[in-house]
């Protein structure tokens, strides 16, 4: 069973990864651990990639507790945990920016999948929540560790302790969701953030932030400003700046 559609935007340098799996609401199973792993290798050279569900109920519901439920041996569970640790690690180090378009709630799992992403967008109405203690375990995928980054350690030890569901506005609230759409306009939202980004050299942005020396840092700036794109751009200011303003209406 297929569990994902990948399409490579090519055209535009984006890329885009949605978890189809309507029957267990975008939950994620062992096999679909394998094929995100091989999307996220295909979508290499894209400049903008998105992570995204299907339909608009859920972004990802977490792991699907049907299938996972036979892993009854402290090493399965690890090695499952370890598994799909390392796709989130992997999402992360994606060289270009990952945007979670989160159509739907993201809960458990699927919160730790969404704050492997760079940015994170949302429709209006949907929920977050780190509620894996609702079944007395805890993030396993990396996620807790990403919360206490984004949110700070107090703020994350509320939530995963707690497993408390933000709406949408409360989590842009506090930094867990960048960007909040109106449910009508999310698509358009998305892929208007997702193709900015594509456009531009953000991708040098997001390893600069990542962490390099001033030396690469600056490395950077010169291989772009030395490319035949920069000097196009700036051809288009300096000819906008250097046009003559229309005289105003109604002047002699």
């Amino acid at each position: 069973m297929v569990d994902l559609e990948y399409s490579p935007l090519l055209e535009g340098g984006l890329a885009v990864l949605t978890i189809d799996r309507p029957h267990a609401r975008n939950a994620i199973a062992l096999d679909t651990m394998e094929q995100l792993e091989k999307a996220i290798d295909a979508a290499a050279g894209a400049r903008a990639l998105v992570v995204k569900g299907a339909g608009d109920r859920a972004f990802v519901s977490g792991g699907d507790l049907k299938e996972l439920s036979a892993l009854r041996t402290e090493e399965d569970a690890a090695a499952m945990a370890r598994r799909m640790r390392s796709i989130c690690d992997q999402l992360a180090a994606f060289p270009a920016p990952v945007i979670a378009a989160l159509n739907g709630h993201a809960f458990g799992g699927g919160a730790e999948f969404a704050v492997a992403a760079d940015i994170r967008v949302a429709a209006d109405d949907i929920k977050i929540a780190f509620n894996q203690v609702t079944l007395e375990i805890m993030p396993a995928w990396g996620g807790a560790e990403r919360l206490a980054a984004i949110v700070g350690k107090s703020k994350a030890l509320l939530l995963a302790g707690t497993g408390t569901a933000l709406d949408a506005a409360e989590a842009e609230r506090i930094g867990l969701i960048d960007l909040v759409f109106p449910r009508a306009a999310f698509d358009e939202g998305w892929r208007s953030v997702a193709t900015s980004l594509a456009r531009h050299p953000a991708a040098e942005i997001k390893r600069v932030i990542s962490g390099v020396s001033a030396d690469e840092a600056i490395a950077s700036f010169a291989r772009l400003w030395v490319a035949d794109a920069h000097w196009q751009a700036a051809e288009r200011v300096m000819n906008r700046t250097a046009s003559p303003r229309p005289a105003a209406e109604g002047a002699t």
